[in-house]
């Protein structure tokens, strides 16, 4: 028997309302809870949300039979108009021929213009990914935006990269691991693959929305998988040219999503992808993103992914899975000290039997000052889609 439209809500609600999460009187501070699409088979992951001047909220992620290794994946996009009561039909937003496109991100420079930037996976290897950006600034019809320019994002780190990662690597305590004469450390493989021009050339990859300074400069975070470490690309020509920062060193510090302080100094939370125990790792930048501190752990939990945002009203938000043992939950934490200490800790997402996967959050603030979140969402093995929360603040 077909499944008709009725029957893919009704199930969409039942998965929703199964999956142990809190009671409705608990998530009295989310609005809104939906799915972009219905579950599918099909890989969804990696997305990203812009509020846009009118009030239309645009939505991206990446599709296909899987990541990497999978030439069909391409960006996929959906609007939710304001007013409306659900999320268009999704439709495709950028698609490089027999290659892999992932990790979109999408934002509004000064000006206004809209951009998508997302990465293309040659030889279907992470570390030989080109980072793709395309701009418009008729984007508030319905469906897609009309791309008015593409280009590629070339960065060019110097000899200067390799020199702080050696620099910075030599600030950290000893690693603690054992090592063999055929083995070389850890810290010594990073800085002799930093020396390599085409290692820190090529495989930056996207997946937090940037930071745009008061001034108009904008830090778009970015990793990579080859180097295990992050930096930042920098414009202040509204995003006409790029120029690396310095590295952000660390032992596996990647995906930064960054907050400015009051003081103007610029805190990144990043992702683990370094030893045990798998922590939030944190940097700071004293000069408007072009030099960072060594990474370093903190307390906080984590094993898949992170972002953070500095609120409207000044208190910081932090998403991600701040657990110790995979993605089967999902958390949203406040803090009104600038990250000391996070006093509300609101769960998003929990499954009990430890099966599902919730990851990837995106998080930003619009107009009306009401917090949008949108996630990879895998109840179950092959049933995925992108889920998105609207959340009032001022509940939390």
């Amino acid at each position: 028997m077909s499944m008709t439209s009725s029957n893919v809500t009704l199930f969409q609600i039942f998965i929703l309302f199964t999956l142990g999460n809190l009671t409705a009187q608990e998530n009295s501070f989310i609005l809104k809870e939906e799915l972009l699409f219905p579950l599918q088979s099909k890989h969804v992951h990696a997305s990203a949300i812009v509020s846009l001047p009118n009030g239309d909220l645009l939505a991206a992620w990446f599709e296909g039979s899987g990541e990497r290794r999978a030439d069909d994946v391409l960006i996929r996009g959906a609007r939710r108009s304001r007013g409306s009561t659900s999320w268009s039909s999704p439709f495709d937003l950028a698609d490089t021929p027999d290659l892999p496109d992932c990790n979109p991100v999408l934002f509004l420079n000064q000006e206004k213009k809209l951009f998508l930037v997302w990465i293309a996976v040659q030889a279907n290897k992470w570390e030989n990914s080109i980072l793709r950006v395309r701009t418009s600034t008729e984007y508030l019809n319905q469906g897609a935006p009309r791309w008015e320019w593409q280009d590629n994002i070339l960065l060019k780190p110097d000899e200067e990269f390799a020199l702080e990662v050696a620099t910075k690597l030599d600030q950290l305590p000893e690693l603690g691991r054992g090592w063999a004469e055929y083995a070389l450390p850890y810290d010594r493989q990073i800085k002799l693959a930093s020396e390599n021009p085409t290692f820190r050339s090529l495989g930056w990859m996207t997946r937090i929305p940037p930071l745009v300074l008061p001034e108009g400069r904008i830090l778009l975070p970015l990793y990579s998988d080859g180097l295990n470490l992050s930096l930042v690309a920098i414009s202040d020509d509204q995003g006409q040219t790029w120029q690396p920062s310095n590295p952000i060193v660390g032992r596996g510090p990647i995906q930064p999503s960054l907050i400015l302080e009051k003081n103007g100094r610029i805190t990144a939370f990043m992702r683990d992808s370094g030893d045990a125990p798998s922590r939030v790792q944190i940097s700071h930048s004293e000069d408007n993103g072009k030099s960072w501190s060594p990474a370093t752990k903190s307390d906080i939990p984590n094993t898949a992914s992170v972002t953070s945002l500095r609120l409207d009203d000044g208190r910081w938000a932090l998403a991600g899975n701040m657990i110790d043992d995979g993605r089967y939950q999902l958390m949203l934490w406040l803090s009104n000290d600038e990250g000391q200490t996070w006093s509300k800790k609101k769960i998003l997402e929990n499954d009990k039997q430890k099966t599902g996967r919730f990851s990837y959050p995106c998080l930003i603030q619009s107009g009306d000052h009401h917090l949008h979140l949108t996630y990879s969402f895998q109840p179950a093995e092959g049933q995925k889609s992108i889920k998105y929360l609207e959340i009032d603040p001022t509940k939390l």
